[in-house]
């Protein structure tokens, strides 16, 4: 099948792994050291699709809180948690098959964790590019990181396809002006919508 994409890029969070018990450990734990309490549902829906500095000030509010939340991550590794995030059981075997009529990449929120999430999970040979919110001067939902995919493959935006699964997904692949696909999520505006990642295999291949 002749399709008109180059190079795959996914999110991380929520698309590549199932990462809610990882993350609310983290910020709870976080959150517990200031004497603060646990997540509710709501707040969880914003940390997951944010930067740790924006969860960080989402969650904490006062800027005393902030700077003490901010001294107590300096010291809390995220690898103790990466044995909470359950890898989607098609990635690697979609990977595969991408690979090498495709490139690959992941556009993600994730600002210092994401190569040693990689390294964890034996995934690091598998994707051409990572570019992380501290690879940018303006995160998801803004373009920037999606374009520099592009930029960097030295394709046009209608050659990327983006896989994610938050509003701030699809508000970064409109800006970019490239083709979204919304994970488990129906409520999106793409121009596909998947339950798995195995689904891609007959959009792609």
């Amino acid at each position: 099948m002749n399709q008109p994409y180059k190079v795959i890029a996914f999110d991380c969070d929520g698309v590549m792994f199932d990462t809610a018990a990882a993350n609310r450990a983290y910020y709870n734990t976080l959150l517990q050291k200031l004497g603060l309490p646990a997540m509710t549902d709501r707040q969880f829906l914003y940390v997951h699709a944010h930067t740790v500095d924006e969860a960080v000030t989402f969650l904490c509010g006062r800027p005393d809180l902030i700077e003490q939340a901010q001294a107590h991550r300096k010291y809390m590794r995220y690898l103790p948690f990466v044995k909470d995030m359950t890898m989607e059981p098609h990635l690697i075997p979609l990977l595969k098959k991408l690979r090498p009529a495709y490139g690959t990449a992941i556009a993600t929120n994730r600002t210092d964790t994401m190569q040693r999430v990689l390294l964890e999970h034996g995934l690091e040979s598998y994707f051409d590019y990572v570019v992380c919110a501290s690879d940018v001067t303006h995160p998801k939902p803004h373009p920037e990181g999606l374009i520099k995919i592009a930029d960097h493959f030295g394709i046009q935006a209608s050659e990327l396809f983006y896989i994610g699964d938050t509003n701030v997904d699809e508000e970064a692949a409109r800006n970019a002006g490239i083709v979204f696909a919304a994970y488990g999520n129906p409520a999106l505006s793409a121009a596909f919508h998947i339950e798995t990642l195995a689904e891609l295999e007959s959009i792609l291949l």
